[in-house]
């Protein structure tokens, strides 16, 4: 991206990413696995530049949402293990081995399709069987008057032709929330998610290569559920009320400039709704940034941007390529100035809650319209 193409553009930290795996992969028990979530475009950082970086940094596993995402990594080059953790119709079985893709089973007619699907190639699809332990979304159902018929299912499911059962894994709901409440409720799913690989293996003779629960958010709160392998996705990214404990970095910066500036007297109206009126002689910006490029229109007016002297509060609506923001307090800003939405000066946190959401969102939210810039 050369100067003339400098409107609104996201700055990428491979160097703030390396960072944070090598944080995360020294506080995890030795020999414990490494699982890269790079799911949605690496959570909009671009999954094949930080898939090549992982496995250049010497990751075990990645993982992906989908088919599609899969193959990009396959296309791209990536050539270590990938797991899809979402849905994949039968009818690509032979894609899947084709290309060594790990696919997720979370039910045991979804076993049989991939089974008989396989065994019709004579060959072998490497599977992880997911378990529902409280997400309540997908997997094998264990819990109370359903264990033995759960638990039945995955053995069922482990000892058909053509399947690999080389993992076994769950999903955590508020791990990286506080309070008891939601503790005893994490520590409630991997105590269920142990009874369940321990049946397998005692009762069945049924074991896997690869347990894994830890996301985000027990990486850091819960160490004692790393098993065999762990899973940070938005930590890996710097982001996340725990990111700060191992000195993470956050590996996205989204940037704008103001492109007009213009002075307006006390009581006149700013942008769609009439929503703003300025109480005093004020010199607004107007940055080259709106909802088409991933600022929440819900952020409006709730919201403040970095600049190098200092905040500047967001005023009335955000449009669809643009907004505007109170300069008044800054007046060393001029047109061009850089104004930062999100990084290391403006914490993704606050405008996320701004905009009553999650910083996942704001992340996955940045339009490709929008370039990325990797440093």
């Amino acid at each position: 991206m050369n100067d003339l193409q400098k409107r609104t553009w996201v700055e990428i930290s491979l160097g703030n990413i390396k960072h944070n795996y090598e944080a995360i992969r020294s506080d995890i028990p030795s020999g414990c696995r490494f699982l890269g979530v790079v799911k949605a475009d690496a959570y909009g950082h671009g999954a094949l530049r930080v898939a090549s970086l992982l496995q250049d940094c010497g990751a075990d596993y990645l993982a992906v949402s989908c088919l599609d995402e899969a193959l990009e990594l396959r296309d791209g080059g990536i050539t270590m293990p990938v797991l899809i953790l979402g849905h994949t119709p039968w009818q690509y079985t032979e894609t899947l081995i084709e290309n060594n893709i790990t696919q997720t089973v979370t039910c045991l007619a979804k076993a049989e399709e991939y089974s008989a699907a396989a065994e019709q190639l004579g060959r072998e699809l490497t599977i992880h069987i997911k378990v529902d332990t409280g997400m309540s979304r997908l997997g094998f159902l264990c819990d109370g008057s359903l264990s033995e018929e759960g638990i039945g299912h995955i053995v069922r499911a482990c000892r058909l032709p053509g399947l690999r059962a080389e993992g076994i894994y769950t999903h955590f709901a508020v791990s990286d929330e506080s309070g008891e409440e939601n503790r005893a409720y994490t520590r409630r799913q991997f105590s269920l998610f142990l009874h369940v690989v321990e049946e397998l293996r005692d009762r069945y003779g049924v074991s896997f290569s690869l347990r894994h629960c830890a996301n985000s958010g027990a990486v850091v709160n819960y160490p004692e559920m790393a098993l065999d392998m762990v899973r940070p996705g938005l930590l890996l990214y710097g982001y996340g009320d725990s990111s700060h404990r191992l000195g993470l970095k956050p590996g996205m910066r989204f940037v704008t400039t103001v492109t007009t500036i213009k002075h307006y007297e006390p009581g006149t109206f700013i942008s769609y709704g009439r929503k703003y009126e300025t109480k005093r002689r004020t010199r607004v910006g107007v940055l080259a940034v709106g909802y088409a490029d991933g600022l929440p229109r819900a952020a409006s007016g709730k919201c403040s941007f970095a600049t190098r002297w200092g905040p500047v509060p967001q005023i009335g609506t955000i449009c669809m390529d643009m907004c505007m923001a109170d300069l008044t307090d800054v007046y060393e800003a001029e047109v061009g100035t850089e104004v930062e939405l999100f990084g290391e000066h403006a914490d993704i946190n606050t405008l996320s809650a701004a905009a009553g959401t999650i910083p996942y969102e704001l992340l996955c939210s940045v339009t490709k319209r929008v370039p990325r810039v990797y440093k």
